[in-house]
């Protein structure tokens, strides 16, 4: 039995350093929900489809190396692995993704190993998860009934990305998983492009009536808001004490609050650790590799 499977495409990445070369790291936002769990503690396991080639290699390596369970993984040699880019300005981070006709994105209800899905306390998927493509949306929303049908918790982050597909298309599939889900996991930006809505607790409203028992609303610099049908709270940001690069720090955020909600069904509690993990995982380049451990978390959380 694991605590958490994640499902959705893991990826190569190429991160645009200072002197303008590339570090090779790895990405793919359940991916590094995944790891940034098992680091925490949490036992944990990616669903997904990898090619047969050398990227698919490095990326079952790297899980292998976190904890992550890869026995569900399936490889594929007639198509590749997915590669994104990442470079940097004065406005942040951007990303540029190689993924059209990538392994993963051929996942369907058909590709899904049903069993595994039984196995687990809970299943995490997201918006990208349903956006790579129609199979893709249409698996995804098969394990979530599986793994609910089990007995198992099911968390959902937006994480809208407009590249892949418009608003207007994202809007009903993802609300219509959503409405299968306990955990919501918006993003404010995503969320006031999903729901038309611009305060927090009017978006917090929004995904409770859909169905949540917990939405967890990221709001940036100003930390989460995290509500309930009882309750709700305004979680702070922990200040990043060195800002090198932001990629990834929402699913850091993601794994950590799941990893931390398993232990006691604590929304609150554990979006205050979550909010000190997404601080400590902006501290290097990449996705995966400043990704903190649980020493390192419940140090700054009691600082």
């Amino acid at each position: 039995m694991l605590d958490l499977v994640c499902l959705g495409e893991p990826l190569i990445e190429f991160n645009e350093q200072p002197d303008g070369r590339y570090l090779r790291g790895f990405g793919g936002d359940v991916s590094n929900c995944a790891v940034a769990a098992a680091r925490l503690g949490a036992k944990t396991g990616l669903l997904t489809r990898l090619g047969d080639d050398s990227f698919g290699d490095a990326i079952t390596a790297m899980l292998t190396h976190e904890g992550v369970d890869i026995s569900a993984i399936e490889r594929d040699a007639a198509v590749p692995t997915g590669i994104y880019f990442v470079t940097h300005d004065e406005g942040g981070h951007h990303f540029e993704y190689r993924r059209a006709g990538s392994a993963a994105s051929l996942m369907n209800r058909g590709t899904l190993p049903l069993d595994y899905l039984r196995h687990t306390r809970a299943l995490h998927v997201s918006g990208i998860s349903q956006a790579i493509s129609e199979g893709a949306a249409d698996a995804v929303v098969m394990a979530i009934e599986t793994a609910r049908s089990a007995g198992a918790l099911v968390a959902y982050d937006t994480n809208l990305r407009t590249r892949l597909w418009p608003v207007c298309k994202a809007r009903p599939v993802i609300h219509q998983a959503l409405a299968l889900c306990h955990i919501a996991l918006p993003g404010f930006d995503d969320a006031v492009a999903l729901t038309g809505l611009t305060e927090p607790d009017a978006i917090a409203d929004f995904y409770l009536s859909l169905g949540a028992q917990v939405v967890a609303l990221t709001l940036g610099d100003k930390g989460a808001l995290v509500a309930t049908a009882q309750e709700r709270q305004h979680l702070p940001a922990v200040p990043a004490a060195h800002l090198v690069d932001a990629t990834g720090a929402g699913d850091a955020f993601d794994g950590a609050f799941l990893a931390e909600y398993l232990k006691d069904a604590d929304p609150f509690r554990a979006a205050a650790f979550a909010n000190a993990a997404a601080s400590l995982s902006v501290r290097g380049f990449g996705a995966i590799e400043p990704l903190p451990r649980r020493q390192q978390v419940e140090a700054l959380v009691a600082a």
